[in-house]
């Protein structure tokens, strides 16, 4: 005879202070991708990078988190997450101070590139330890909703951060706010966090951890490259050489026991469609902000300051999106909420498919839609994809969400960005060639004109750019449009997994098939 499980310990305080605490590196981790937007200028002086030199200042550090969450999620997963988290603060403060006072280029490349790393232990952990906090599917689904939406909202605070300490200190402070927040992190997580892994990992596949960097760094460069440059041989060439080194590292974990990218992953329904959707709402939150930024700063002429505020306002209405849907996923079934956050980011694409040259609160508006869509999508599916994994691979499993979500967002800034690139330059086919090239390359051309020969250029390039936008939002909204078909196709009947204390003993989710605690 079956018993009843004893029901499961609701989290308490002491639970959800320890989720706050764990936000703090996923802020941090997530505002450093635009933290240096306003200190570009300052470094510039200060330093005198080439023109290589500051594209590494700004890459290097995507670079290294991207192609190391795998590998770390793994390590996570057999060394213990809070230890990786620990390991990871460490190095993500000793990196930032030595950002901070870098004395050359160089030095401060190979400390974003050492940013990088400690990013990679940072995500896969907190999202992991989230997994093992809470065991009711309920609070799961809220805590893992804030989640998203601290992450999304981090991004854009990374920006306005970076201009309020540029108005008052040097530009290594941009880098060295990273510092208390990660003391505090090494202070209190011992005492709040449990720690958690798999009991029997396995041995660690070595040769994976290369081919798992050789297939994804080559795939987010080129990506990058064409969302920048457009398509060209060495990107695409980069490309196929990320996909081949894919397929070897793909045929190398269905071969192994002990892989990197357990088997077990993928036998819930769940995950792989998680993680597939979930990639393509990364797609859809970076397309639509290549345009955002532009539009805000080169058609409004707005300041980096101003610009980065205005691009706060679609925050408020992500802040209510997350929780909204976790709740309603538990009483309806989750394949159409998740349509549905996907038809909401379509509507998104389609207002800023109507935005002109002059429509800030339309473009803010279509943008809060959207990223509110983009949102509810995936703080659900990230909770799917999580509970249908084992609990021992939540390190595993949180690593290739991150890294879907790195794709996605690199694929959604090349294609749409090359789309709307297309169209911009078409439109401009008889003007000369900076201004040809970007809207910041008409902006300094018109500049150099100057009178109204550099009035009618300026309108010219923005009226292209605007209908290039147009063109890669009505684009967008088709995609997302098909997603929200494909969610409700794959995930139907998947509804939200019910509380820890109604499951059966011994049944999926019990305790007994959760990470060991400490």
């Amino acid at each position: 005879m079956t018993h009843p499980a004893a029901p499961a310990r609701l989290a308490g305080r002491r639970e959800w202070t320890a989720f706050a605490v764990l936000l703090l590196p996923l802020l941090l981790v997530s505002m450093d991708v635009s933290v240096l937007y306003f200190a570009v200028p300052a470094i510039t002086r200060e330093l005198d990078p080439s023109s290589t030199q500051q594209l590494w200042i700004f890459d290097s550090y995507a670079f290294a988190l991207s192609g190391l969450l795998i590998t770390m999620g793994s390590i996570g997963d057999r060394i213990g997450r809070r230890r990786l988290l620990l390991i990871g603060a460490t190095a993500f403060g000793l990196a930032s101070a030595c950002a901070a006072y870098a004395g050359s280029a160089e030095m401060l490349i190979a400390a974003r590139v050492l940013l990088g790393v400690g990013g990679a232990t940072l995500m896969p952990s907190t999202l992991a330890l989230v997994r093992n906090l809470f065991q009711d599917a309920r609070q799961r689904g809220r805590a893992i909703a804030l989640w998203s939406g601290a992450m999304t909202g981090g991004i854009a605070l990374g920006s306005v951060l970076s201009g309020v300490l540029l108005n008052h200190f040097w530009w290594g402070s941009v880098f060295l706010v990273n510092v208390p927040a990660m003391l505090l992190l090494l202070a209190l997580v011992p005492f709040l966090v449990p720690e958690s892994k798999d009991p029997a990992p396995g041995r660690f596949d070595l040769l994976g951890v290369p081919l798992s960097v050789a297939a994804v760094l080559p795939v987010v460069y080129g990506l990058k490259e064409i969302a920048a440059e457009g398509f060209a041989p060495l990107p695409a060439a980069c490309l196929a050489v990320g996909l081949a080194f894919g397929y070897a590292f793909l045929r190398r974990q269905r071969s192994r026991d002990d892989a990197m990218v357990s088997r077990a992953l993928f036998a819930g329904r769940g995950f792989g469609a998680g993680v597939a959707l979930n990639t393509l709402a990364a797609f859809a939150m970076m397309g639509s902000a290549y345009f955002t930024t532009q539009y805000l700063q080169s058609v409004l002429g707005m300041g980096t300051l101003e610009a980065a505020l205005w691009s706060l306002a679609p925050s408020l209405l992500i802040g209510a999106a997350a929780p909204a849907a976790a709740a309603l996923a538990q009483r309806v079934d989750r394949a159409w909420v998740v349509a549905g956050g996907f038809a909401l980011a379509a509507a998104g694409f389609v207002l800023v498919g109507l935005v002109d040259t002059d429509a800030l609160w339309l473009l803010l508006t279509g943008a809060g839609v959207l990223a509110s869509g983009v949102v509810t999508v995936m703080s659900l599916v990230s909770d799917l994809a999580l509970a249908s994994a084992p609990a021992e691979k939540a390190g595993s499993a949180a690593s290739l969400l991150e890294t879907g979500a790195e794709f996605g967002g690199a694929l959604g800034m090349a294609l749409l960005g090359s789309l709307g690139t297309a169209v911009y330059r078409a439109d401009l086919a008889d003007s000369e060639p900076a201004a040809r090239e970007t809207l910041g390359g008409a902006v300094a051309a018109a500049e150099r004109l100057g009178g109204a020969a550099g009035e009618q250029l300026l309108d010219a390039a923005r009226e292209a750019f605007v209908h290039g936008m147009q063109y890669a939002a009505w684009g967008g909204a088709a995609l997302l449009a098909s997603a929200a078909v494909l969610a409700a196709l794959l995930l139907r009947g998947t509804k939200a997994p019910a509380p820890a204390s109604a499951r059966p003993a011994g049944g999926p989710g019990a305790p007994a098939h959760e990470a060991t605690y400490r």
